[in-house]
């Protein structure tokens, strides 16, 4: 007589659909194979029962044939080669045979087939068939998974975007070679590349979105802060170039040392940057005051930019013999009791009105 064995070692059949185990008879093993596919379909276990049930139907036109599915459990090789052999001993029971019990053992891989020495040593075994699916596993779900990256607006972003650049930049090179421009587009290239690939390693596209809905909430809500800091950047980038020519002036001058350096740079630039620094602070306090936010101690900002400025040029201007002590002393001192007066004022008037509400 032949046994068809179904070997499940780590007992995906129990843990997953309940069936008590062995599973002993044609009907039976069927019965369990659908109830794992409808569990898992995605377990091999389930081929190799579907595959001991063709078996079965296959080889009794010539013999006498029996079909059974033994586990054994999800801890360890030792436990569940035990258990596998305790329940073929109970599947030998059970067939009814005047002739010796031959083995045809069907797996889904090596790691089951380590029980066939336990198998082996119940009932001789013929032959071991391993289920091996027709369908190749990595190239289908490959498909599946690029289909799924051109769904997925993310993904796609993040993976064709560059891949897209980088298969642009030959074409490009040839048309620039043909122009005779062939460094400024592999620059170009190179560069949006380095700064795709900056912006996802640093993680900033968040944060740029976040600036860009910001800036739309300000088109949307009329936000004054929005024209201050453009007038602010265009300040600052006068106050560079501010900064630079004195510099060379400076140079021009004499050669200066590298004393003089940061303070021609200060002297040219820190009353354009003074001036975007007033202006933001302004525009944020009137957007204050629309959002009824505001607070008299808001208004020490301007104060405090002034003040700073003031000491700041007149400091750069002392080291470039452009001022005196007496009036850099008269500077600092001025800017001294204009923060501090500023900021009692505005705490005094700030206290008062709380009181009175």
């Amino acid at each position: 007589m032949l046994l068809v064995l179904c070997v499940d070692l780590d007992d995906d059949l129990g843990r997953k659909t309940g069936v008590p185990t062995p599973v002993i008879g044609r009907n039976e093993v069927e019965h369990a194979a659908v109830s794992l596919a409808e569990a898992d379909p995605e377990d091999s276990d389930v081929n190799v029962l579907f595959e001991g049930v063709r078996l079965h139907d296959t080889l009794s036109e010539d013999e006498r044939v029996a079909v059974a599915a033994v586990t054994g459990v999800d801890r360890g090789d030792v436990a569940a080669n035990r258990a596998v052999g305790r329940e073929v001993d109970e599947v030998l029971a059970t067939i009814q045979s005047d002739d010796q019990v031959r083995i045809v053992v069907v797996t889904d891989g090596a790691q089951d087939e380590s029980v066939v020495p336990v198998i082996r040593s119940r009932a001789p075994i013929d032959s071991v068939r391993r289920v091996v699916v027709r369908q190749a596993q990595d190239l289908e779900s490959m498909y599946y998974t690029l289909k799924q990256v051109m769904n997925d607006p993310e993904t796609r972003g993040t993976i064709l975007v560059p891949l897209g650049v980088l298969l642009l930049i030959y074409p490009l090179a040839v048309l620039a070679e043909f122009l005779g421009l062939p460094g400024a587009v592999l620059g170009i290239s190179s560069a949006i590349v380095g700064l795709y690939a900056l912006f996802r390693g640093l993680g900033l596209e968040e944060s740029v979105d976040d600036l860009v809905s910001r800036v739309r909430a300000s088109l949307y809500t009329g936000r004054v802060t929005l024209i201050t800091y453009v007038v602010a950047a265009a300040l600052l980038v006068v106050g560079g170039v501010e900064g630079l020519s004195q510099l060379e002036d400076v140079r021009a001058a004499g050669g200066p040392g590298p004393g003089s350096v940061v303070s021609a740079l200060f002297y040219g630039s820190v009353r354009w940057f003074a001036a975007a620094a007033l202006t933001t602070s302004l525009g944020q306090i009137t957007d204050e005051y629309l959002a009824g936010r505001f607070r008299w101690r808001y208004l020490n900002a301007p104060f405090y930019v002034a003040a700073i400025a003031a000491v700041l040029h007149t400091v750069s201007a002392f080291f470039l013999g452009y001022v005196t002590l007496a009036e850099l002393a008269a500077v600092l001192t001025a800017g001294t009791l204009v923060s501090v007066l500023s900021t009692l004022t505005f705490a005094v008037v700030e206290s008062r009105r709380a009181e009175a509400a």
